[in-house]
């Protein structure tokens, strides 16, 4: 280890954790302070063109280096490492390593989402690719996931956390190509869109319990239920961004209202919609039609109202509460005294009742 890893080790040792019942919010922001100095230590490692959109991604800077806190998101994944390694008995602070690298790879494949589905708002402020370029950004997402893996064999837990990290990289890779493809075909089951969000979205958090586990020295058993906890949650955490893609309030969600309609998404809403057969999910596919260039407000909240009178929002909401279940059982499975597990347990409560 160098000397500054040993630095950033006893920084984030000496952050205090909360106490067992302190609720989702507080377990998230413990999360951010643990795991914020071992990200920026390891961004300050990039070429400086790369390190200055990784930055400004991460909320750190404006596009011109200024110091700004627009913050890098809600630091769910990192949580769950940390949470996870907590499950297991190891102590507060453990796993920080592991964290910033689930965080820089989720970040990397934010990164090019936004590219690849020409979102121009992350967090309330210009995309990265608005504002350093296309090829700017599609570097430093590159660069953020070599940083990912690096830190991942600092962490010394061998080939198993590799292992982890990279096929969950290759899953949401293959998530996102499904995604993609959807967007261009009229039909797509809900099975089939369920699939998607298990590799785009709960690949990564499945991962992200597993490598909090190793850290926290659990045996296999053990680190495979949470990693099933992780991605049963990621399915409802999924399902739940699908509800705010098209119902989400701005201010809160930091994107355009209707933005995944109008990007013609196949999202499970959408998907649930256009399955349902009646005269709305007629007229919803007629719009799905369209040139999204000819949208206007009116039209987006006409597409919302229609899935929603087809079912697809009880739906989705239903399949949330059903993987937030599967989730919880896996947990309880573990037989890990309740003390222990109690942060994900809320912390599981809050993110399918969120509204951002």
């Amino acid at each position: 280890m160098t000397t500054a890893d040993t630095t950033v080790t006893e920084r984030r040792n000496t952050v205090p954790a909360p106490p067992g019942d302190a609720g989702a919010p507080r377990w998230l922001r413990h999360a951010t302070d643990v795991t914020d100095p071992v990200l920026r230590e390891a961004v300050l490692s990039l070429h400086p063109r790369a390190r200055a959109v990784a930055g400004y991604h991460l909320g750190w800077w404006d596009e011109r280096g200024r110091p700004v806190a627009a913050g890098w998101g809600k630091a769910v994944r990192p949580a769950l490492v940390l949470l996870s390694a907590r499950a297991a008995g190891a102590a507060p602070g453990t796993g920080a390593g592991c964290a910033a690298a689930v965080q820089l790879a989720h970040d990397s494949s934010l990164l090019h989402d936004d590219i690849i589905d020409r979102d121009e708002t992350r967090r309330n402020r210009p995309a990265a690719w608005r504002a350093f370029g296309v090829a700017g950004a599609l570097l430093a997402g590159d660069a953020m996931l070599a940083l990912a893996a690096s830190l991942i064999q600092r962490e010394d837990l061998g080939a198993p956390a590799t292992a982890a990290l990279n096929e969950a990289v290759q899953q949401f890779i293959g998530g996102q190509f499904e995604d993609m493809a959807f967007e261009e075909r009229a039909e797509v089951s809900l099975a089939e869109c369920s699939t998607m969000a298990a590799r785009k979205t709960g690949a990564l958090m499945g991962a992200a319990c597993r490598l909090g586990a190793l850290a926290g020295r659990a045996d296999g058993e053990r680190a495979a239920g949470l990693e099933a906890f992780g991605r049963s949650l990621g399915l409802a955490f999924q399902h739940v961004d699908d509800l705010l893609g098209i119902w989400g309030d701005p201010e809160r969600t930091g994107k355009p209202a209707g933005a995944d309609l109008h990007a013609r998404k196949k999202s499970l809403p959408v998907v649930a919609a256009l399955d349902s057969g009646g005269p709305e999910a007629a007229r919803l596919a007629e719009l799905y039609a369209r040139d999204p260039s000819l949208d206007d407000p009116g039209t987006l909240r006409h597409a919302a109202a229609l899935v929603e009178r087809a079912g697809g929002r009880e739906r989705t909401a239903g399949l949330a509460g059903r993987h937030l279940r599967e989730a919880l059982d896996h947990l309880g499975a573990l037989e890990l005294p309740p003390s222990r597990t109690r942060p994900l347990r809320d912390l599981a409560h809050w993110l399918t009742a969120r509204d951002h």
